[in-house]
């Protein structure tokens, strides 16, 4: 099995290539079109600013490769953001993959700190990425950015406002949270995305 991590100015590689060395891939950490459109999974990481991010995608064409991939493709935190159609950080339009906006969190009382992070429980889990999930499980977080629930949410978490912990579409999945940072629980799920 052929696995690319999707190498850009926003990526947050080298823990996802630790995470997938631990269950045994190798991945490919590139740019090149045509290595990212021949592999069989795809993993799009992302830790920084979406308005700039954007830019250097469109840039690059990487915007247009991640758009036509058909193959499973698994969005992670600035990742998941970016595959959705609009983000309130820059004000920038994305890549329209899931018909959601990314909303800036705004705390209301002292103790909702922002960003979100640490340990938070993901619940309602549907969907492939979370299957043998019976329970709600605690996964780890570092946003100040959130997807509100939608027709695509897969996964929610409670904080502020109950909000899209992991989104799917078609080939595309994605987690606000970082599976490879969740422990045995991120484990699972990275598992079950090779699996697919």
């Amino acid at each position: 099995m052929k696995v690319a991590v999707v190498k850009y100015n926003a990526g947050n590689v080298r823990s996802v290539d630790y995470a997938l060395r631990r269950l045994g891939v190798e991945a490919a950490i590139t740019s090149d079109a045509a290595v990212l459109r021949e592999a069989d999974k795809v993993i799009f990481p992302g830790v920084g600013e979406a308005a700039t991010t954007m830019a250097y995608l469109r840039a690059s064409g990487l915007d247009a490769v991640i758009r036509s991939l058909e193959k499973p493709l698994l969005g992670i935190c600035l990742g998941m953001q970016l595959l959705c159609r609009h983000s309130e950080e820059g004000q920038v339009d994305c890549l329209g993959i899931f018909d959601a906006d990314v909303k800036r969190f705004q705390s209301a009382r002292h103790e909702d700190k922002v960003p979100h992070m640490g340990w938070n429980t993901i619940a309602k889990t549907t969907g492939p990425l979370f299957r043998g999930f019976a329970k709600e499980e605690f996964v780890y977080f570092v946003h100040s950015f959130y997807v509100p629930e939608n027709e695509h949410t897969a996964a929610v978490t409670d904080y502020i406002v109950p909000f899209s912990a992991a989104l799917h579409k078609d080939n595309f999945f994605a987690t606000q949270f970082h599976p490879e940072k969740s422990g045995a629980v991120g484990e699972r799920i990275l598992k079950n995305f090779l699996d697919l």
